[in-house]
């Protein structure tokens, strides 16, 4: 709904901000399900091959200058999600920060291992292998496997395995990037739209992004956010299940149309039958 006190011409502007900022957060939000999934599948598939006690993957967090273990798979995998790191901290650390993958048998004797992390993930590791996960851009996260259960050490052909799988989680975040800053996305378009002898002012600018995206995480919008993640859910779902579930919305999204013009200025609360 356009706000009070702005011409029509700029509340239709306003609005039309708004429907580009929730449909690229739409977009963000499915995205970034499917690449958890794809994620999710190379820790396990790799936990398995390597018969390791556990894999992980942390990726970079450039807004908050961290590495965030994000996905992991095997017995002892789960406690380090969500654990949070300097980029330069630990094993994991060393390898984004200089693009080197790592292999050592003995973790605990090793002077870039932080003790402290994983005291608090409940699980000690003897072995480990690390990899960088590298796209067009750069060293983008690592990718850890944890004690192979068969030996003692990790190989230089398990480096170059571990390299295939950190491949596969790199390709998976790249196809994912659809524009993950709804903010940035506004920008761009605007600054793009812009007449070349009158740039807009980057003060008006961050004003009119700010009230086009200041709903997207309001409390009363949780329900359609949890939608979308359901929708992410059920992409890979049957065909009989997806007709069923396009159906519904083709129905819920007719309802609130309706209610919608039945909420114009101009139009009565009331709804007739015929409406419904």
């Amino acid at each position: 709904m356009s706000d009070p006190g702005l011409d029509p011409a700029s509340a239709r502007a306003l609005d039309l901000l708004r429907e580009i900022a929730l449909r690229a957060d739409v977009a963000r939000r499915l995205e970034a399900g499917s690449a958890r999934t794809v994620l999710r599948s190379v820790v396990e598939v790799t936990a398995a091959l390597f018969e390791a006690e556990a894999a992980s993957i942390a990726l970079y967090d450039r807004a908050a200058d961290r590495l965030v273990f994000e996905v992991a798979a095997g017995e002892q995998g789960q406690g380090v999600v969500g654990v949070v790191i300097r980029p330069d901290e630990g094993i994991a650390g060393y390898v984004f920060t200089t693009g080197q993958p790592i292999a050592l048998s003995d973790v605990a004797s090793d002077p870039r291992f932080d003790r402290t992390v994983a005291e608090g993930t409940a699980y000690m590791p003897r072995s480990v292998v690390a990899v960088p996960l590298v796209d067009e851009h750069g060293t983008i996260g690592v990718l850890e496997v944890l004690d192979k259960r068969s030996e003692a050490t990790f190989s230089l052909r398990d480096i170059q395995m571990a390299g295939v799988f950190a491949r596969q989680a790199a390709v998976a975040i790249s196809a994912s990037r659809v524009e993950r800053d709804v903010a940035s996305l506004l920008r761009a378009t605007l600054t793009d739209l812009a007449s070349p002898d009158a740039p807009p002012d980057p003060a008006s600018l961050d004003e009119l992004v700010a009230a086009a995206t200041s709903d997207l995480d309001r409390d009363d919008d949780s329900r359609l956010w949890g939608l979308v993640e359901q929708v992410a859910r059920i992409r890979h779902a049957h065909p009989a299940s997806l007709e069923l579930v396009t159906d519904l919305l083709e129905a819920l999204a007719r309802q609130a149309e309706r209610e919608s013009r039945a909420l114009r200025p101009g139009r009565s609360g009331s709804r007739r039958f015929s409406d419904r």
